[in-house]
């Protein structure tokens, strides 16, 4: 299975200045938790905007980046979207993988992604990058709209939204 998992502000923005929009406590260990022991997959600049540019513990970090001579350690490096995607076919076999940003990524792997577990933060972040509106998309049903929670000074809700018309790699 094959699952996308980010937060967006209410105008779907996801991202400025290669970070995230706020600082969510309960948001980052619902990622944590979700997505420990398993595969995550991400574009160069993700990995670079983590903490000394290095990759996620306790996973399977596997990189995309188009410049071939770019390499790092710690993670399966990809060099090309096909391959990408056939990696995420081949470790989506056994086990549940997810797509971790950033918004290239997110928007180009979207139509082979079972669900999307997406965090709904009720604020405007003043984003510079966007997710694709789910709820104005034909292939996407949201079949948990979560219960709202404050997050910090922010409320947030955990939804989850399947692909209804998934493509196959």
């Amino acid at each position: 299975m094959i699952k996308s998992i980010l937060c967006v502000d209410n105008k779907y923005g996801i991202g400025k200045k290669n970070g995230l929009l706020f600082s969510l406590p309960t948001d980052m260990k619902f990622f944590r938790d979700t997505t420990r022991g398993h595969t995550v997959f991400m574009g160069e600049n993700t990995l670079l905007s983590f903490p000394g540019s290095k990759p996620l513990v306790k996973r399977i970090n596997v990189v995309l980046s188009q410049d071939v001579t770019h390499n790092y350690e710690g993670v399966v490096n990809v060099h090309d979207f096909n391959e990408f995607l056939l990696k995420m076919k081949e470790y989506s076999k056994d086990d549940v993988v997810y797509v971790i940003g950033g918004a290239s990524i997110y928007r180009q792997t979207l139509p082979y992604v079972d669900e999307v577990l997406l965090t709904k933060a009720n604020a405007d972040g003043g984003a510079e990058v966007f997710f694709p509106n789910l709820d104005e998309m034909n292939e996407f049903e949201c079949v948990d709209e979560g219960t709202p929670i404050m997050d910090g000074e922010i409320e947030i809700r955990f939804t989850r939204y399947i692909n209804k018309a998934k493509k196959e790699i």
